[in-house]
């Protein structure tokens, strides 16, 4: 095994397991890779942003890490084409930069090395591995604080064979089940210890984890027990399982609730639901201020707990003056399909002493079933009034309700 710090050593016998984040004497950053597409899986969108339940694939492999009181940092490194995704991830008590992965899972984990900057210990995990507990986080950390490098591995309990590489499915030789482990994520280790890992891979070493760049570097990697609960999804039966694990195995369905409310100014015409009515009021707001939209965007960013209308398309970026709240509709249409999920229906109330709004009910139907990819007959606009109560009985707003009921998809 190469030189270490001794330093470091030191600092990590010191380290309490059960300190507050921030007060850890070594700081351990999580490299949580999920650069990959998944195309094994068969799968439309990348496998991190399938559903497990209630959160993606994704979100679960960063909340054990964000619960864990031994990680001080996350980096997440991601593919490019969802990088920019709004309500990608969230944690609630660990610091999290998101990178743009690379070609490779070990040039994706370079990048993510990069970014966690002179942390003590770097703890690599696969995206994959959404049921990862503490304890095996912590196992790992104290093997690598210890010996430089660690991996969690579990023994074999089917005889191994190992299969001729000539045409044909035949068994060359039986392989002893002693001495044998399947590795796992996470793997943890020592800064300079991946450091010099990596360099090899930048070189051009291939490796299917950062372990082996780590033996090939000369460093010894220490084994832990692994988590047999700790599956790694590749494969659309992978997947089945995890639903089952995560109580997913039934489709999820999600409702949202979504409301909206414009003053009435002089001069039209009055713009909802994407159809323009002709009145001598028009809806004052930001962008064309379409309150049915409006609402109807916020009730499917509601189901899909992927914030609001306010956050996405806030007031005060020009950029949104006057848009379209059509268009708007359908970006975050976009938005929620990343999250996996799809509309499956919509119900809205517009509340409006005047105009009345029944002769284009239907028109507003398509052209919301439009912007939202469903059929018109899955979409409902119903027209209330106030009874002359408050400002919008008075007709002077118009307010709008909306509920958007959501279904798991992939």
């Amino acid at each position: 095994m190469k030189s270490i710090r001794l330093w470091t050593l030191w600092r990590a016998c010191l380290h309490d397991s059960v300190a507050p984040k921030g007060a850890a004497a070594v700081l351990v950053t999580a490299i949580v890779a999920a650069g990959g597409q998944g195309t094994r899986l068969g799968s439309e969108r990348p496998k991190q942003l399938l559903m497990l339940g209630d959160r993606t694939m994704l979100q679960r492999s960063v909340d054990v890490f964000d619960r864990c009181a031994r990680v001080d940092a996350i980096v997440l490194v991601v593919p490019a084409n969802i990088v920019e995704l709004p309500a990608l991830v969230s944690t609630d008590q660990t610091p999290i930069q998101i990178v743009e992965g690379g070609v490779r899972r070990q040039d994706s984990v370079a990048r993510g090395f990069d970014a966690a900057g002179s942390s003590d210990i770097i703890v690599v995990h696969d995206a994959a591995r959404p049921f990862c507990s503490s304890d095996l986080i912590v196992r790992t950390i104290d093997a690598a604080s210890r010996y430089g490098a660690a991996i969690p591995g579990l023994p074999p309990h089917d005889t191994v064979k190992q299969r001729s590489t000539g045409s044909g499915g035949f068994v060359s030789r039986t392989l002893a089940r002693d001495g044998l482990v399947l590795a796992q994520t996470p793997q943890a280790f020592l800064h300079e210890v991946l450091d010099e890992a990596l360099r090899l891979g930048r070189q051009g070493f291939e490796a299917t984890d950062e372990a082996v760049l780590a033996e090939r570097a000369g460093h010894r990697v220490a084994i832990v027990e692994g988590d047999p609960w700790n599956i790694k999804i590749t494969t659309q039966r992978d997947l089945e399982v995890a639903r089952g694990l995560s109580g997913a195995s039934v489709q999820t369905r999600r409702v949202g609730f979504g409301y909206d409310l414009h003053r009435l100014v002089p001069g039209g015409p009055l713009l909802l639901g994407g159809v323009s009515i002709p009145y001598d009021h028009g809806l004052a707001g930001h962008s064309d201020a379409d309150a049915v939209c409006h609402a109807v965007t916020d009730a499917i960013l509601g189901a899909a707990a992927a914030g609001d209308i306010g956050r996405h398309f806030p007031d005060t970026d020009p950029r949104w003056k006057g848009v379209s709240s059509i268009a708007l509709l359908r970006n975050v249409v976009e938005l929620v399909r990343g999250c996996g999920f799809a509309v499956v229906n919509l119900d809205v109330v517009v509340v409006a002493e005047r105009p009345k709004i029944a002769p284009y009910v239907d028109l507003m139907r398509k052209a919301i079933a439009d912007a939202v990819g469903i059929e018109s007959a899955a979409v409902s606009v119903k027209g209330k009034t106030n009874e002359g109560v408050d400002a919008t009985g008075r007709g002077e707003a118009i307010a709008t309700h909306a509920v958007a009921m959501l279904s798991q998809i992939g």
